[in-house]
């Protein structure tokens, strides 16, 4: 459990790196993230083939954070939508 939340945090703190702009995130937001692009990495390698969904893999990985990327995008989106 504290290797999943370990890898979510750093997922998450990856995937603000590579999102260019600033993130009104906090430290929580990004964990949470992470966390759900880790889950989301770990099907994805799941349903390829490559490993379990709690197995830690290049593939499950690089999808991880594709996908926080893509949900700290979404959840600036929403967040945004809020303060207008």
């Amino acid at each position: 459990m504290i290797g999943f939340i370990v890898a979510g945090l750093i997922i998450g703190a990856l995937a603000r790196l590579i999102k260019p702009g600033k993130q009104n995130l906090g430290i929580i937001a990004t964990l949470l993230l992470g966390l759900v692009g880790s889950v989301i990495g770990g099907v994805v390698a799941n349903l390829l083939g490559t490993g379990d969904i709690f197995e830690l893999n290049v593939i499950g990985f690089v999808v991880a954070v594709i996908a926080a990327v893509l949900l700290i995008g979404t959840a600036e989106a929403l967040t945004g939508r809020k303060r207008s």
